[in-house]
């Protein structure tokens, strides 16, 4: 699935382009056959044509696999060179020499002179002396000592290359000339930048942006928080929403607005502006931000973008109705009430179930609350009142369900909690005159027949 931090930095490379006159270059890193199907590519794929990427709009995607000659040449040019040699110590080797399993590589195979083997990986050869200088529009120019950097390897004993020296090859390849990335890749800069100039070219401008975090400041975490994008836009997400919240983690526009059009993101950001400190994913403020892009939609806006959960998708479950007993009137109507109630567009179907359904679906929490004793009476009384009440509309089964509170000495808020859960089978939902208006006169009297008899 595609990590929104993977989303957010996406975007971020987006922008840099369009405002240089630049190409985005969607780069699929599928060496790794575990992790590697066509179904999780189009995942990533589909997931930037939801944020505003669009396919066609870029280059790509290229394929690393596609790069693997070049790889395999550029570690044998390396090697040929003396810039790189074999080695066939294990880990266990190295803690064993040293006695400190937080140690890393030695050196040991340096000059032993070995060559290409079963069990011998193929290790860059780290220069002695100098300094490595990452230039960096965000961090400014981190600075490395080369003495402190082991001797990483760059090709396993397969000949295959890793990412290091593959990500290099390939970016030299597709003339990458600016990569912005999460910070944790910094540690990973200075090497692959003692490889582009191995490989005699100049590397790219570096951009590492904060990580993510989560309420309790950890990295988000695929094991343990929420992250994938294609599970925020299932939910009913607007895809103006959280490209708009993504932008904001690590920046933020002029002022104080949060909340702004993407042509003032397009044209504020600037990625040395982006903070060092760690950006905390906050899903609440995510679902507010979602509550108030939705709330701007105008009703038939609203009513297009509800339609995936009032039909279902292949990514979306189908609703509890029939298709037969969907009334496209009855939820247009209903529309403008729902958009001010929901802040995930999933969310419509619990809000509208009880208008398409033949009985309502029973929330026994809302049952246990409402249902209290005197509910049969209430629940009784109302029955009464709706069936003689000669205009059926919300103002006036409002009026009546007051009277009949007040026959009780009741306040309305206590009378209406049975009648709701008995109509639309939940505490909250809806302006309950409203829905009752719109579900009829017979419906209303059956459910709330049925509730009686559920009570007896």
């Amino acid at each position: 699935m595609f990590h929104v931090g993977g989303a957010r930095t996406a975007l971020q490379n987006w922008i840099y382009a369009q405002q240089h006159g630049g190409v985005f270059v969607l780069r699929i890193e599928d060496t790794d056959a575990a992790r590697n199907r066509p179904e999780w590519t189009e995942g990533i794929i589909s997931a930037l044509d939801w944020i505003g990427i669009e396919r066609g709009a870029y280059e790509g995607p290229h394929f690393q696999s596609s790069y693997a000659a070049d790889h395999t040449a550029a570690a044998t040019r390396l090697y040929g060179e003396g810039r790189a040699y074999y080695c066939d110590c294990t880990r266990d080797d190295v803690v064993a020499r040293s006695g400190n399993k937080h140690t890393g590589y030695d050196g040991f195979c340096r000059e032993r002179a070995l060559g290409p083997g079963e069990g011998r990986a193929l290790r860059f050869r780290t220069p002695d002396e100098g300094e490595t200088v990452v230039e960096d529009l965000v961090r400014g120019k981190p600075t490395f000592e080369n003495r402190l950097i082991e001797d990483f390897v760059i090709a396993r004993s397969d000949g295959s290359a890793v990412f290091l020296l593959a990500n290099v090859v390939d970016d030299m390849s597709l003339g990458i000339t600016h990569v912005f990335r999460a910070e944790e890749h910094l540690p990973n800069t200075p090497k692959q930048q003692l490889l582009w100039e191995a490989l005699g070219a100049t590397p790219p401008v570096w951009g590492h942006v904060p990580v993510i975090v989560n309420e309790k400041r950890q990295k988000l975490s695929k094991r343990r928080d929420k992250v994938a994008l294609e599970q925020y836009r299932d939910e009913g997400y607007l895809a103006a929403a959280m490209r708009n919240y993504l932008m904001l983690l690590g920046w933020a526009p002029t002022g104080d607005r949060e909340i702004v059009p993407w042509s003032v993101i397009e044209e504020e950001f600037r990625i040395e502006d982006v903070n060092h400190a760690p950006a905390f994913y906050d899903v609440k403020k995510l679902r507010a931000f979602n509550g108030e892009y939705i709330r701007a939609l105008t009703v038939s806006e609203f009513t297009q973008v509800c339609a995936p959960w009032l039909t279902g998708t292949e990514t979306i479950p189908a609703p509890p109705w029939s298709p037969a007993a969907f009334d496209a009137s009855v939820f247009a109507t209903i529309a403008p009430l729902a958009q001010t109630r929901i802040g995930v567009l999933a969310e419509i179907v619990d809000n509208v179930d009880f208008l398409f359904l033949d009985e309502p679906v029973h929330d026994e929490a809302s049952w246990a609350k409402a249902m209290k004793d005197g509910a049969d009476d209430i629940l009784d009384g109302t029955a009464a009142a709706f069936a003689a009440l000669p205009d059926w509309s919300a103002e006036a089964l409002k009026t009546t369900l007051e009277q009949v509170g007040e026959a009780r000495g009741l306040k309305l808020g206590k009378t209406q909690a049975p009648v709701r859960v008995a109509v639309t089978g939940r505490t909250v939902g809806l302006p309950l005159f409203e829905s009752i208006e719109l579900l009829g006169r017979e419906r209303t009297l059956a459910r709330i027949s049925a509730a009686r008899a559920r009570l007896s």
